[in-house]
């Protein structure tokens, strides 16, 4: 299990939460909240109108779970009110899929107020002739245009001219009974779809495809499809370089005999734009001029809302920045050129909080830590943890150690040292370490220049320092390390928790100065490289790829220190197996780690429904005595993962089982943390 109480929400460590092989207990539920659009009722020419809000009421299980173990639900429900009617209500809908049950079952007032009477007769009657709008809404939305519903409480219509009469005389004998009756109709599908031009009544050359728009000649007219489309075009056009496109109007026609949607809809594109002057406000707590020297942007340059959403997500990276509004000018310049105002906003700058960890295979951890997000004024921050541990089991390669642990460390950043672009970066540390391969005592530090190329490309040139002493297998040592790390990284994906595009690479090359007895000389390298490819534009599957490898050469591999070479097991890396298993060991069965390594992973994510997923995944890898991989010996394993999807990022909760297993390995392995395995 794994705890987390801070002050403010600070970014995860991803790769503490990727080693955790946590035994849970999960209940894994499904919820289907289909989508509900809004439209005009008139049968002959049904237009949408806005979508329904997020927080109408919904039934089911799992809503009325959340219900009653919400704190608020009294609050929420409030007081009886006056002279409550008590009702039941019983909904009949002919030929209905579970999709459309659903969507008219949520969008009833009747179904989901049941347990709140209405205050009086007129109460009643006031719900009834509500639903009559509100599953007209649903059935829009689904795609049915010809629907009627009938409605009849104790028997009459609810437009009875002795409506109230009846409901009081029905109330005397009990619950006053309510029937809905919906007949759906034929299901519409779209026919004639035309994006034109609002000035000139022609189609528009430039315009995304139907099929991106979900209105394609053939298909369900769903009437949030409509609704959603409007967005998409403004967006298109928007990236296309037109800061004020928009919808102008629109026709949206139901042919009854042909049961088809015909839709036009008009887009006024408006000019090209180009960036003009950029004004910024609310920085007074960083230096003057840091937001200017970091925008990039030069006057003239085209127009377009990824260039600013790039540069809101560079400005967002600084600790200090709690948010960035960008506002454009409702005109353009003389030029031709769009102002753009940028509002910046300041986050707290100190923040304390404890987090706590649990693994059957790594033991448990608790940690404290406080942080400055604006140490000096300039945009610094600094944190400082301390950490205790604790192994869990004997460690296998000194059995007799103390399976207790600790870290203290010290983490700094200053930006701008040199130029905007230049980050001075460095993290200092005492600590003890317990694990099955060896256990050390060590002082580090590790500091370098962080220089940002662009917003995809970043070179890391530090200096590495180790004074420790480590036990395992071959008795006590104590160690000297001094290297020169290059760490290169090329990033562009389009999300870092759930990413459907772009690549991920991160290398480093470390020679080193002194490497405990292999003196000077040794160089490490090691790579990872992550792909991600969305089949589907509406990215429903996704294939993941990831591919790691690394070695030390230059020296004998009890030369290296043991903390230096490399491992392979566990969540971060080869699912199913034990931390550390799948690496070199001695004659005597003790992990005693590689001189090089190999991992491979492979994930179809998959997309049940918009907040559920299934990734089927597969995964290799296994640490080597050589210097480089030689590929024997290899470990496999393949699971089955379920993803919750939530607005921060998908909660990943991954089964593994071990292919080859050996004689000390496990039967499976279960993973738990928030965003995916890689």
């Amino acid at each position: 299990m794994a705890c987390c109480v801070t002050r403010e929400l600070s970014r995860p460590d991803r790769a503490l939460r990727a080693r955790q092989a946590v035994l849970v207990v999960a209940l894994a539920f499904t919820l289907l909240a289909p989508g509900i659009a809004h439209a005009q009722s008139a049968p002959s020419n049904a237009e949408p109108a806005p979508a329904a809000s997020e927080n109408a009421p919904r039934p089911g299980l799992f809503n009325s779970l959340l219900n009653l173990f919400s704190p608020n639900r009294m609050a929420d429900d409030g007081p009886p009110a006056p002279d409550a009617t008590p009702y039941t209500v019983e909904i009949d809908i002919k030929d209905a899929d579970r999709s459309l049950r659903n969507a008219v079952e949520g969008a009833s007032s009747l179904e989901s107020l049941s347990h709140r009477p209405p205050s009086g007769a007129a109460g009643l009657v006031r719900r009834a002739l509500a639903d009559r709008n509100n599953i007209t809404t649903a059935l829009y939305g689904e795609g049915y245009y010809a629907g009627l519903i009938r409605i009849r409480i104790a028997g009459a219509a609810p437009e009875a001219a002795n409506i109230f009469e009846i409901v009081e005389a029905a109330r005397k004998q009990g619950p006053v009974p309510v029937r809905v009756e919906v007949e759906p109709g034929p299901l519409f599908t779209f026919g004639t779809v035309q994006i034109l031009d609002a000035r000139t009544r022609r189609p528009l050359a430039d315009a995304p495809t139907l099929r991106r728009l979900r209105l394609e000649p053939g298909q369900p007219a769903l009437a949030s499809n409509i609704v959603r489309a409007e967005g998409a075009l403004d967006d298109h056009y928007r990236g296309l370089g037109h800061p004020f496109a928009r919808v102008a109007s629109k026709d949206v026609v139901a042919d009854h005999k042909t049961s088809t949607l015909d839709v036009s809809i008009y887009v006024e594109p408006g000019p090209v734009a180009t960036f003009g002057r950029f004004t910024v406000s609310g920085a007074d707590f960083l230096p003057p001029g840091f937001i200017e020297e970091r925008i990039e942007i030069a006057p003239g340059t085209p127009y377009s809302p990824e260039t600013l959403n790039r540069l809101r997500r560079r400005l967002l990276t600084y600790e200090a920045i709690a948010s960035v509004r960008i506002e454009e000018a409702s005109k353009l310049d003389a030029d031709g050129s769009l102002p753009i105002t940028l509002i910046v906003e300041a986050r707290k700058p100190r923040y304390v909080g404890f987090s706590g960890t649990y693994s059957s295979t790594e033991g448990a951890a608790v940690n404290a830590f406080w942080g400055h997000r604006n140490l000096f004024g300039g945009g610094e921050t600094l944190r400082l943890d301390a950490q205790a541990s604790w192994f869990g089991e004997k460690s296998e390669a000194v059995p007799d150690a103390d399976p207790f642990g600790y870290k203290v460390s010290a983490s700094f950043m200053k930006p701008g040292i040199y130029t905007a672009q230049d980050d001075l970066v460095a993290q200092a540390a005492v600590l003890r370490e317990v694990t099955n391969a060896y256990v050390r005592e060590a002082v580090t530090l590790v500091a370098g220049v962080r220089h940002r190329y662009s917003d995809d490309l970043s070179l890391q040139i530090g200096i590495d320092l180790e004074q420790s002493q480590v036990e395992d297998t071959t008795g006590t040592g104590d160690y000297s390390i001094v290297g020169v790390p290059f760490d290169l990284t090329y990033d562009t994906r389009d999300n870092e928790l759930d990413p459907s595009r772009g690549i991920r690479f991160a290398g480093t090359l470390e020679p080193f100065a002194y490497l405990g007895d292999a003196g000077a000389g040794p160089v490490m390298v090691k790579g990872a490289l992550s792909a991600y490819h969305a089949f589907d534009e509406d990215k429903r599957f996704i294939l993941a790829g990831r591919v790691a490898a690394g070695s030390v050469f230059g020296a004998g591999l009890y030369d290296i220190p043991p903390q230096r070479r490399f491992y392979v097991g566990g969540g971060g890396s080869l699912r199913g197996y034990d931390y550390q298993s799948a690496s070199p060991r001695n004659d005597d069965g003790i992990i005693i780690g590689g001189r090089s390594f190999f991992e491979a992973s492979l994930e179809g994510r998959i997309r049940v429904t918009d907040t559920i997923g299934i990734v089927p995944f597969f995964d290799m890898g296994s640490a080597y005595l050589s210097e480089w991989p030689d590929f024997d010996g290899l470990k496999y394993s393949a699971g089955v993962g379920l993803r919750y999807y939530t607005a921060i990022g998908p909660l990943r909760l991954d089964l593994a089982f071990p292919l080859n297993p050996g004689p000390d390995d496990g039967d499976f392995g279960l993973y738990v943390s928030l965003g995916q395995a890689f």
